[in-house]
């Protein structure tokens, strides 16, 4: 179909409009990350004292990987914070640590060839479960981590059982602490701290969540590497949880659970901006939710490569919190199958909302962008509102979809996970859509190769009932030979 476009009961002025806000935004968003990146206030003494260094090994910390070194470290950060706020050193050394509290004004310098280890048993950590981290700031001020070395998580130590689909994990649920099997200590955490800055470090094998940003304001995430074994379960990358005017740029993440994960538990999310990252993971990207009680607004997400991921951009909304002005711009992804014990099925896009069981709200999602977008997957995009809780005012821009099968595992299965209706017998299509009231396409290309993707032989795959104001604007679909 070339240069021809298909409308459906189309209310124009409303979706161009949507468009005009969402370029705008967009735009507006773009120019403002260069100011937001250099107007974050980086950790700093409030003293009128200049700043101190001083180092762990100062205060008996060995270094050798085998004796805990966790009074010493924390000894040093106390006497920093006193003494106005300042650096702690760690030199090129193995330093094996129970949880340790960072402080207003301090600053983690962790050395090149120097690693930071995670204790890897239970009384290494806080009785209270939501304190389960090795380095942990709470209320502070003007905090972070850098200097080129790493912090580990020893999350190899907590695997019960080795398997190439996913590894069977330690939980830590006999404490009573928590249930399920999720109950291991997570990485790096920040909890209600202001000017948190984390740069030029690796955080790698953690045994849960790796970097956790709680009700936290004014973070800079920036030239960091995180790595996670990637048959292990829920060692997320970056999680973001209530959290304000938030940056990440220059990151590397390839981690087998969720690479970037904004969520609401207690409060709003607005103003996170995530750019020129490279990501790798069995699970999603980018993924909104699936904890979503309270808003997501004015996110952008540009210049990111996602590779063999199991999804791409995802959008889990089940609790009763709306989505509105989020902007995906400048992405590369390429998605495959993995074991669908991981929640994805190939999707390069995946736009969700249905109420997680019947205890909970209906949520809805509007005005995305979705521009320079080019997807190299296994399956089609699938965008699905509910019943009471449509998507509204989506547009893809310039966007180029490659469809080829090349791994063994089954397709036609529709993924709604978490709650919903699960795994669903469904066709594959180019795009399936549900509950959509406002979707615009312009300049998209679909090409399909091989045999293995004739049989999907849809396309774009609705029922008017559900869907309605679709604009298709030069949208072109075709086969094509390697």
């Amino acid at each position: 179909m070339q240069n021809r476009t298909m409308t459906i009961s189309l209310n124009s002025f409303s979706i161009q409009s949507a468009t005009l806000i969402l370029i705008l935004f967009c735009s507006a968003v773009i120019q403002s990350v260069s100011y937001s990146s250099s107007s974050i206030r980086l950790p700093h003494s409030q003293s009128r004292s200049p700043p101190v260094t001083v180092s762990v090994t100062e205060y008996g910390a060995t270094g050798d990987g085998v004796h805990y070194d966790t009074e010493p470290i924390q000894s040093a950060i106390d006497a920093c914070w006193s003494a106005g706020g300042g650096r702690v050193v760690f030199p090129p050394g193995n330093y094996l640590t129970a949880t340790v509290f960072l402080k207003s004004g301090v600053v983690l310098e962790v050395q090149k060839n120097a690693t930071v280890l995670g204790g890897t048993r239970l009384e290494d950590y806080p009785v209270e479960q939501n304190r389960w981290y090795v380095v942990l700031a709470e209320d502070a001020e003007d905090v972070g981590i850098t200097g080129g070395g790493e912090i580990n998580g020893q999350g190899l130590e907590f695997v019960v059982r080795f398997d190439e689909r996913k590894n069977v994990m330690v939980s830590w649920n006999q404490t009573g602490a928590c249930s399920g099997d999720e109950c291991r200590p997570r990485l790096v955490g920040f909890i209600r701290s202001k000017n948190v800055r984390v740069w030029d470090i690796h955080l790698s094998e953690p045994a849960y969540w790796c970097l956790h940003l709680v009700q936290c304001d004014n973070t800079y995430i920036h030239d960091v590497s995180i790595y996670g074994d990637f048959n292990t379960p829920n060692n997320d990358g970056i999680d973001i949880d209530d959290s304000n005017n938030t940056v990440i740029t220059r990151c590397n993440i390839n981690t087998g659970d969720d690479a970037i994960c904004p969520k609401t538990y207690d409060g709003p999310l607005y103003n996170l901006t995530a750019t020129d990252s490279w990501i790798r993971t069995k699970s999603s990207a980018i993924k909104l939710g699936s904890a979503s009680w309270f808003p997501f607004k004015g996110l952008l997400f540009n210049n990111i490569t996602i590779v063999e991921s199991h999804r791409g951009l995802g959008l889990q909304i089940r609790d009763g919190g709306n989505v509105s002005d989020i902007v995906f711009s400048n992405i590369n992804i390429s998605t495959r199958y993995y074991d669908p014990s991981w929640w994805g099925r190939a999707e390069p896009i995946y736009v969700t909302t249905c109420p997680r069981d019947n205890t909970s709200k209906t949520s809805s999602i509007s005005n995305l962008l979705f521009v320079n977008i080019t997807a190299n997957s296994e399956n089609g995009i699938f965008l699905s509102g509910s019943e009471n809780g449509v998507l509204s005012n989506l547009k893809f821009l310039n966007v180029n979809l490659n469809y080829k099968r090349w791994t063994s595992y089954e397709d036609g299965l529709v993924d709604y996970r978490p709650g919903c209706q699960g795994l669903v017998n469904h066709s594959s299509a180019g795009i399936i859509m549900e509950h959509i009231d406002g979707l615009e396409v312009e300049n998209v290309n679909m090409r399909w190769l091989g045999d293995r993707v004739r049989k999907w032989n849809n396309p774009l795959d609705f029922r008017p009932s559900s869907v309605d104001n679709i604009s298709l604007m030069n949208f072109h679909s075709s086969s094509f030979k390697q």
